[in-house]
């Protein structure tokens, strides 16, 4: 017989067995190294021994053992994988497993949630913490913050928010931004999902649209601080379409930040739904639409007052209480709070106390009204002060009712400054009570730099003229009348009603935060002197206010009696 093996060839399971025995012929298997020359190192590395054998052709079985043992484990590792063996090396959990343990975790945070008093239920689906420790590390740092379970179960998704990811960054942007601590509790349960946000994606590119709307950078925090939900909403969506109406309706773009600063819920209003419907019922009722865009440059809170529910019953009311259709447009620029009030007991009660004390007639309570809407608001002890003013000057009850229907004013003019008026004309006009019952509107204007010098200059040429043409004018409509040679009563008798073109007139004034003024409360107009000097007050009432809710600011600035 003659055997070539094929030691030399680098596969070792190779083996070239040529027989010429008989085929019952057996001879001993014999081992042969693979560390023959021919191998290569690296083989050699990789296999390590070989085994050889002999078989004989017609048996076709392996003489060895090891060939068996080496199928048996390759068999059992398979079997291993099959079976799920955790001491096998592929063993790995499986999805149902790491499902069971996911909802064994869930049901412990959940546990430890209920026993808090934490109601869980809209939780589910939501990435929650592994282990109870990291859900009692969120909730203590949300009691840090002052919320409270309840302020937790009316929004229990935060509970998803990480404390480290989440909560501190935006926190810690807000508290850069400017917004102070003391006002994060608040925040918190006004705008929750402020704690969802990205800084980056979300918060930034808010504050740059504050500063595109010209808001000053003092401002933005205070913004925030009155109105957080401002952060949640898109900048190409209601917020840049209802700057776009105001501007387009006639509010001046240099008045946007501080509209925007002093009432910022006006980003959140919906064009179709608020603004424009509003808009157009004051139109419907005879405010030109410059005109409201002046009063909304002024008082940007008006927006706000509920158009069905609190504009149009209180319009229907002043109807009811005698004030005519075509005087609700110029009640309402005057004192544009008054569809935003409950007015409608306010009404009833002034009306009733006021024909308690004057026995002024409804009327009468309606011009009362048309001439100073700011009645509604009067307090009735201040009230009860200036009637009993002028009947100790010795007017009469009749003359008194006809001088507050006449110039509603004098029931919140500081009583101090009328009686040094009053003095005045007792002591060196020489006129009659009855020039001052005429012409009410004498209280109005200031004793030192419009009534005596303007008496005086009359006195030294000898003129002989009514309180209303020495006064219901302006300082160069006096100094023409200075030339006359006689006096035309006509002039006289100029209309002193409040003229809605002045509210439409151009301001000059540069635009500033007032952002610390309380407009929720309710705001009554205050006659500065400055601006009353040559003019009676019903013509400059809604032109050029200043606006205060403190009791201590409106006596100084010399109108009492106002109800906060």
């Amino acid at each position: 017989m003659k055997i070539i093996s094929g030691t030399g060839i680098i596969k070792p399971s190779l083996l070239v067995v040529r027989s010429e025995l008989p085929a019952l012929t057996f001879h001993q298997p014999w081992l042969i190294t693979s560390s023959t020359s021919l191998l290569s190192s690296d083989h050699e590395q990789r296999t390590g021994f070989m085994k050889k054998f002999q078989c004989s052709v017609a048996s076709g079985k392996f003489a060895s053992a090891s060939v068996d043992s080496s199928l048996s484990k390759a068999e059992n590792v398979h079997f291993d994988r099959k079976k799920g063996n955790s001491s096998s090396l592929y063993s790995r959990p499986s999805l149902s497993e790491m499902k069971n343990e996911t909802m064994e975790n869930h049901a412990r945070v959940y546990e430890f949630l209920r026993g808090i008093g934490v109601i869980p239920d809209e939780l589910d689906g939501l990435e929650l913490p592994v282990t109870v420790e990291v859900m009692r590390e969120r909730v203590d740092f949300l009691h840090k913050l002052g919320l409270t379970i309840d302020d937790i179960n009316n929004y229990p998704l935060v509970l998803g928010c990480s404390v480290k990811k989440n909560m501190i960054p935006v926190l810690d942007y807000l508290g850069k931004l400017g917004v102070r601590k003391s006002t994060f509790t608040e925040f918190l349960r006004r705008y929750p999902q402020v704690l969802h946000a990205s800084v980056v994606v979300d918060l930034e590119p808010v504050v740059k649209y504050f500063q595109g709307m010209d808001i000053k950078p003092n401002d933005i925090p205070r913004v925030l601080e009155r109105y957080p939900e401002v952060l949640g909403f898109k900048l190409e969506g209601t917020m840049s379409t209802s700057v776009a109406y105001l501007v387009g309706i006639g509010v001046a773009r240099r008045e946007i930040g501080g509209v925007l600063t002093r009432y910022p819920e006006i980003l959140g209003m919906r064009v179709g739904r608020v603004i424009k419907p509003f808009v157009e019922y004051l139109e419907s009722l005879g405010i030109p639409r410059l005109a409201m865009a002046r009063l909304i440059e002024k008082r940007p809170h008006i927006l706000g007052f509920g158009l069905e529910e609190r504009v149009k019953p209180n319009v229907a009311s002043l109807i009811d209480f005698n004030v005519r259709q075509t005087s609700l447009a110029s009640v309402i620029a005057q004192y544009p709070e008054i569809v935003g009030i409950d007015l409608k007991p306010k009404l009833l009660s002034q009306c009733s106390f006021l024909n308690s004390i004057i026995e002024l007639g409804p009327e009468d309570f309606g011009r009362v009204v048309e001439k100073m809407p700011q009645v509604v608001s009067l307090n009735n002890t201040s009230v009860v002060k200036h009637v009993n003013f002028l009947k100790d000057s010795g007017f009469s009850m009749e003359q008194v009712r006809k001088m507050v229907v006449g110039c509603p004013q004098l029931l919140a003019l500081n009583l101090s400054i009328m009686r040094l008026g009053f003095d005045y004309f007792q002591t060196e006009m020489g006129m009659g009570l009855d020039d001052l019952v005429n012409f009410p509107a004498f209280f109005t204007y200031s004793l030192e730099s419009t009534i005596k010098p303007r008496h005086k200059m009359v006195a030294r040429k000898g003129l002989k003229c009514s309180l209303a043409w020495l006064l219901n004018c302006s300082d160069q409509k006096f100094a023409e009348r200075m030339d006359y040679d006689f006096i035309d009563m006509e002039e006289a008798e100029m209309d002193s009603s409040f003229d809605m073109n002045t509210l439409m007139e151009p301001r000059s004034d540069e635009s500033g935060s007032d952002f610390e003024g309380s407009e929720d409360e309710y705001l009554v107009t205050i006659f500065n002197e400055k601006q009353t000097r040559n003019k009676p007050l019903e013509e400059v009432v809604g032109k050029s206010t200043e606006v205060t809710t403190s009791a201590g600011a409106v006596a100084m600035l010399g109108i009492d009696g106002l109800t906060q």
